[in-house]
């Protein structure tokens, strides 16, 4: 008779993501995800020591989806300077990535190591906007300060409750990233 098929490892990261961006780091628990993976958590041992060795993976996955995966699928689909910057904000700020990228940051608050990954992935992002905004600026001052309004504005308008007066949201930030890339007006 065969043995039973094992659940693997990156089922159980993909899992604890998937917690992790509805609930926080506090809703990642062994039983609460074998419960979710209709297994039992015996299999979980396996792959990781404990509950700690599972975040260390997840944010190791989260890390390089929003960095690596990012990079070279910018890298790949190619592209102006202003059409990259766009396509990795989108990538990274949008689908599946935005509430997991939401609920690091939370928990950055509370965990300094976890604070510091957030800071190395942030330090990608920010040398990819210096980059693409670079090639169309040569004022390092400028660049700083676009790559910066263009970061915050990726985080920050998931936070922001107030309306446009006429406008939508998206009629916004296009046009937000029209000023920030030194396009004309759509």
């Amino acid at each position: 008779m065969a043995g039973a098929t094992r659940t693997p490892r990156g089922r159980w990261v993909e899992e604890g993501l998937r917690m992790l961006a509805e609930g926080g780091p506090g809703t990642v628990r062994i039983e609460a995800l074998a419960k979710r993976l209709g297994v039992t958590k015996g299999g979980f041992y396996g792959y990781f020591a404990d509950r700690g060795a599972l975040l260390e993976a997840m944010l190791d996955a989260w890390e390089r989806e929003s960095t690596d995966d990012v990079i070279d699928r910018v890298d790949s689909e190619g592209g102006d300077a202003r059409t990259r910057a766009l396509r990795a904000g989108t990538l990274t700020f949008s689908g599946r990535l935005l509430p997991l990228d939401l609920a690091v940051r939370d928990w950055a608050r509370r965990d300094e190591a976890v604070a510091e990954r957030l800071r190395r992935v942030d330090d990608r992002r920010m040398a990819l906007l210096r980059e693409t905004i670079g090639t169309f600026c040569d004022d390092p001052d400028e660049v700083e300060a676009r790559s910066l309004i263009a970061f915050c504005v990726a985080i920050g308008h998931h936070f922001l409750a107030a309306g446009h007066e006429g406008r939508t949201r998206a009629e916004v930030l296009a046009r937000a990233a029209d000023l920030v890339l030194d396009r004309p007006a759509r």
